[in-house]
């Protein structure tokens, strides 16, 4: 797949193809919405793999809704794209998967004065709470909600979840070593499921200084090519 980027600022990284290869494994299908596509790379890859699924996506930069088009075309994938805020999308949709690599740097951290990077990776931009809310509104019934998020607030994950009456069922925590504590959260989440917790095996990185075989068996099945240019 080839995929436009920006020239500078932000750009895709693993995180968004290790969250494509997790929604692959539930072969969505239906009306699928990518919050905060960025340059639609999670939303692009999901839909080219599985050809059943509607692909509608949301982004408030300007830019970055620019590359999504482009990326769409040149890859010969349909989307419909909205402009502007999430939290502000219309109600009157619905959906039968949500997903999304949203901005999660937390509060205290220092802040990039890039306004394209400033929007991409801190949570001030989509705050958990009235994210998860506006997603239990947009969902059908029984549907799936899965996006990557920091590990370190998987706890506040599931308590934010279960106000809105949404049910974590499959998680997996990403580890850039073997012998490290885990950096990364893949979730699937469901409204109105009742369904024990399935923790999947963790997801290694990195052996050694080399990309894991699962981490190339990822990349070689996405077949991304990178374009950085100025639009």
């Amino acid at each position: 797949m080839l995929l436009y980027q920006p020239q500078s600022g932000y750009c895709y990284n693993s995180d968004s193809i290790f969250l494509y290869d997790f929604i692959n494994f539930f072969k969505p299908k239906g009306k699928l919405l990518d919050v905060g596509t960025g340059c639609g790379v999670v939303g692009l890859l999901v839909a080219r793999d599985n050809k059943k699924v509607t692909l509608e996506a949301v982004e408030k930069q300007a830019a970055f809704r620019e590359y999504a088009k482009i990326n769409a075309r040149v890859n010969n994938i349909e989307l419909r794209l909205y402009a502007g805020d999430f939290l502000e999308l219309d109600n009157s949709e619905k959906y039968d998967y949500i997903i999304s690599n949203p901005p999660f740097y937390p509060d205290g951290v220092q802040k990039s004065e890039n306004e394209m990077l400033f929007h991409a990776r801190y949570n001030v931009n989509l705050p958990l709470e009235p994210f998860f809310k506006k997603v239990s509104q947009l969902l059908k019934p029984h549907s799936h909600f899965i996006f990557c998020y920091d590990a370190t607030q998987f706890a506040l994950i599931c308590e934010l979840l279960a106000k809105v009456k949404m049910r974590v069922v499959d998680v997996q925590f990403v580890h850039p070593k073997s012998d490290r504590n885990a950096s990364l959260v893949m979730v699937h989440a469901r409204n109105g499921s009742k369904s024990m917790l399935k923790v999947w095996a963790p997801f290694i990185s990195f052996e050694g200084d080399e990309p894991s075989p699962k981490v190339q068996e990822i990349y070689k099945k996405a077949n991304t090519q990178s374009i950085k240019c100025q639009i």
